[in-house]
Formats: structure tokens, C-alpha cells, sequence
């Protein structure tokens, strides 16, 4: 599947947090984070988790590559 969650590991930066801070904060494993780091899909659950956690919205932190 064509996508990218660059703008996700931008936003961490942006916000002074990282990996593991996302993971306790939107309750998500560390496989989750593995997929993501490779542009793997993974759940809309899982979006909506680490949208609510950083109050922001599914095209702030992913992109579909055409």
C-alpha cells in the first residue's frame, strides 16, 4: 500500500516526543511503531488512537503516495 507516516514522525519532533511517548500516550505497541517505520498500514483504530493523543487529524500524520 502506497503510504507514508513521515508526517507523523515530523509532528513528533515538532512536539518534543518521541516514539515511546506516542506509544504510552495512544496506547499502541511497539510492533505498531515497527509497521509504521516501514509505511505499513495498520488499523484505522489505531489512527484515530494517535489522533486523539496528539489532537490532530488522519492527513497530519499519514499521506498516500499516487
Amino acid at each position: 500500500m502506497p503510504i507514508t507516516y513521515n508526517k507523523l514522525w515530523k509532528l513528533l519532533i515538532d512536539k518534543g516526543m518521541l516514539k515511546k511517548d506516542l506509544m504510552a500516550k495512544a496506547n499502541i505497541t511497539t510492533s505498531t511503531i515497527a509497521k509504521m517505520g516501514k509505511n505499513e498500514p495498520v488499523s484505522m483504530d489505531v489512527l484515530v488512537r494517535i489522533c486523539i493523543a496528539l489532537q490532530c487529524n488522519i492527513g497530519d500524520i499519514v499521506d498516500v503516495i499516487i
